[in-house]
């Protein structure tokens, strides 16, 4: 990704992979439908298609982080705001160096 400063690395591909990973742990742990994961993240019934399909958020995490997104999509479902959480996971990751795997 030469060029290009980190928020902007951030915006495009980490925080749609972000979403996409809490949409899949909502479906698949939490037996939500896609509109309840839609609602929850505050994204439309189609971007949770998009992401379910890997249209967008392509990003892997390669295990990075797998008990902070179940943690936090159940905390999101609890009650948390979603924008909250996803600034979590987003500092998360940058500080166990997600940016360098997509640079």
């Amino acid at each position: 990704m030469a060029g290009k400063v980190p928020c902007e690395i951030i915006t495009w591909y980490v925080l749609p992979s972000i979403r996409r990973k809490l949409a899949t742990v909502m479906i698949d742990k939490y037996g939500m439908y896609q509109k309840d994961a839609a609602k929850f993240l505050g994204v439309t019934d189609a971007a949770i298609s998009q992401y379910l399909s890997r249209k967008r958020g392509t990003v892997d995490f390669d295990g990075m982080g797998k008990e902070e997104f179940e943690a936090s999509a159940g905390k999101i479902i609890d009650g948390t705001p979603a924008e909250e959480e996803i600034c979590r996971l987003c500092k998360f990751l940058v500080s166990v160096g997600i940016l360098d795997k997509i640079k």
